[in-house]
């Protein structure tokens, strides 16, 4: 057997993480992000031959680990993450797809991108400066994006003698603040991104510190991407007739399962129209299936002749989502231009586009406190703020808080399709649904 497909057999085996990083500016996310692919050997000959001549022509004597995720030549430049930077590498235990998100305030609108299909958030602090507002406004849009765990790196303890009560005190005022805001798991770790301490290899300067070091906790903190327990819902994306002399009355409804199982001779129901049949078939791979479940993408065929066009969504006849027209939500607005009450946007959801008009902004969120600012009037660029939207068609929207694929949407300006906002359906919080039986996110 050849290398290659040993370690290709190997990557099939391992599970896949999704990550972001985050903190204030200089905290030392992309020196982190560096670190973690340099020295997990994650990191191609010609990448780092490339970033230790840019080193170099800086005047550095070691290469900055940081170049090798600030790509933009205006980050080079200014030393600091403007945009998402993804990036994928593997270890024999697990695969990663990392967002090293940027820290400066104006581009919390790229954090909410690079964490909203993340399964854990690496929320870096500088040792020096303890928790500052950046610390709380990332801790919080983790909580809103309902990120199920969440590392609290304590970075550049080399520039405070290693000292555990620095790391202790910054750990436990964190730690209180995610904790009310409804996050499920957080893990504190002491490092120096720069020296690599605890990033790959434990520190020889903090023997005080017995727990993991960034990479060992990512390699083994628990990762469950079975949906099949969740709300099954099957947005339909294409109707499949091919009408020919081999399949004169095929009609199948094609698409990739959100959330849980569908099964041949389950009964469903369609939304938003309400009409209900049972499946007649299931075809996967061109092939057909007993039962699927997600993420698989399928067609799904009904036993009844009835209209489903691209848009509607199938869900189990006893466990469908609620149909509505208005929608109270959670936002983040993503847009230069200002979301105003009054104006006319279109509302993506799953496969559905429909056009709506935001009615009314009733608050918008002061992350440093949590407070709630009401009546603003509009929403401006990086604002989170609740909002209510009144849809010209019904929706099939489940809350967020119950699914993040099928209680998310967009919304849209209608003149030149420029994404505005980002939703996250129902309340703002865990903390505010969350009971001691419900203690864990389950998406």
């Amino acid at each position: 057997m050849s290398t290659l497909t040993q370690h290709a057999e190997q990557l099939s085996t391992t599970t896949l993480l999704r990550f972001a990083t985050a903190g204030s500016v200089d905290d030392g996310k992309s020196t982190l992000v560096g670190r973690l692919l340099h020295d997990s050997k994650s990191v191609l000959t010609d990448q780092l031959e490339a970033v230790e001549h840019a080193s170099r022509s800086r005047g550095q004597k070691t290469p900055d680990l940081a170049l090798l995720t600030d790509g933009l030549r205006a980050e080079r430049e200014q030393g600091i993450t403007i945009d998402v930077a993804y990036r994928y590498f593997a270890t024999p235990r697990r695969r990663f797809i990392l967002a090293d998100t940027p820290g400066h305030v104006q581009y919390t609108r790229n954090m909410v991108t690079g964490a909203s299909t993340a399964e854990l958030a690496v929320v870096l602090v500088d040792a020096r400066n303890g928790v500052v507002e950046q610390t709380r406004r990332h801790a919080a849009v983790a909580a809103l994006l309902r990120v199920p765990h969440v590392v609290l790196a304590v970075n550049k303890m080399d520039l405070v003698d290693y000292a555990e009560p620095v790391f202790a005190a910054i750990a436990e005022e964190f730690t209180a603040y995610a904790a009310s805001l409804g996050v499920p798991e957080i893990t504190a770790i002491p490092i120096s991104a720069l020296a690599g301490d605890n990033v790959v290899e434990p520190s020889a300067h903090m023997d005080w510190y017995g727990g993991p070091t960034v990479l060992e906790h990512l390699e083994t903190v628990p990762v469950s991407h079975d949906l099949t327990g969740c709300h099954a819902r099957f947005p339909v994306q294409y109707v499949i007739r091919p009408q020919t002399a081999e399949y004169p009355d095929y009609r199948g409804y094609a698409g990739q399962i959100a959330a849980g199982a569908f099964r041949v001779g389950e009964a469903v129901t369609v939304l938003p129209s309400g009409r209900t049949s049972t499946i007649a078939g299931i075809d996967a791979l061109g092939e057909s299936v007993d039962i699927a479940w997600a993420p698989q993408s399928v067609t799904v065929r009904l036993a009844d002749d009835i209209d489903v066009s691209r848009g509607d969504l199938i869900a189990p006849a006893d466990d469908a989502p609620a149909v509505t027209q208005d929608v109270e939500a959670t936002v983040c607005h993503v847009a230069d231009q200002p979301l105003v009450v009054g104006q006319r946007v279109l509302l993506k959801h799953t496969t559905r586009t429909v056009k709506a008009i935001v009615k009314d902004i009733p608050s918008r969120l002061t992350l440093d406190d949590l407070s709630q600012h009401p009546a603003p009037g509009q929403l401006v660029a990086n604002d989170i703020g609740r909002v209510v939207v009144r849809t010209a068609e019904p929706l099939a929207l489940d809350a967020y808080a119950d699914s993040r694929r099928t209680g998310s949407f967009l919304l849209i300006d209608p003149a030149d399709g420029t994404t505005l906002t980002a939703g996250m359906a129902g309340a703002s919080f865990a903390a505010e649904t969350v009971t001691a039986d419900d203690a864990e996110w389950d998406f």
